[in-house]
Order: structure tokens, then sequence, then C-alpha cells
């Protein structure tokens, strides 16, 4: 996740978000990164170099950065993250079938 604020300057300030859950192992997602700025910059190179979809939503946004390091979601947003999840399983599925299919 990620949402640009506001510098006293005018230039945008990046912040992200990263979360992790394992199905079987975690009862919700937990944030595993989080920071402004450079820091943000490089959570979000990171993810895009391997092959993590990169979210924007600057109301989850506010939520998520909140939470400390290892902290689950909390279930106010719930919804919202199971619907990025399911979307990024999708993707990842049609991925292997292309891949699959190409191999």
């Amino acid at each position: 996740m990620n949402q640009k604020d506001e510098k006293p300057k005018g230039r945008p300030l990046q912040r992200a978000v990263a979360l992790k859950y394992v199905p079987k192992k975690d009862r919700a997602p937990k944030v595993t990164a989080k920071g402004s700025g450079l820091l943000a910059d490089k959570i979000i190179r990171l993810a895009k170099e391997h092959g993590i979809p990169v979210h924007e939503d600057p109301a989850l946004m506010e939520v998520l950065s909140q939470l400390d390091f290892h902290e689950e979601i909390p279930p106010s947003v719930y919804t919202v993250v199971a619907e990025i999840l399911a979307f990024v399983y999708s993707m990842n599925n049609r991925w292997s079938s292309m891949k699959g299919e190409k191999g």
C-alpha cells in the first residue's frame, strides 16, 4: 500500500506499508515494513522487483500506518485487504497458468 502526502514545499512524500499473510499460519495479515520518504520508495521498489503487487489506497494507508511491526490488521479493514489479496491470488494463478502454457 502506498500514498503520497504533501510536504511543505509541495513535493509529494511517499508512504508505504507492506503486509504479509500466510493463510494456514496467520489469523490475519501483519505489517512487515512501513515507512515514508526514501524508505517508502525502497519498500515499493523492492516489492516491484520481487513481483509483489503494489496497491494505492489513501484511507487504508491511514489505518495501516498506525500499526506496529508484526501487528495484525484490525477487523475494520479485513474486507478491503481480503479483496486486495483475492485479486493478487487470482493474478498469481493467471500468471502461473500462462507460464505453464508456454513451458
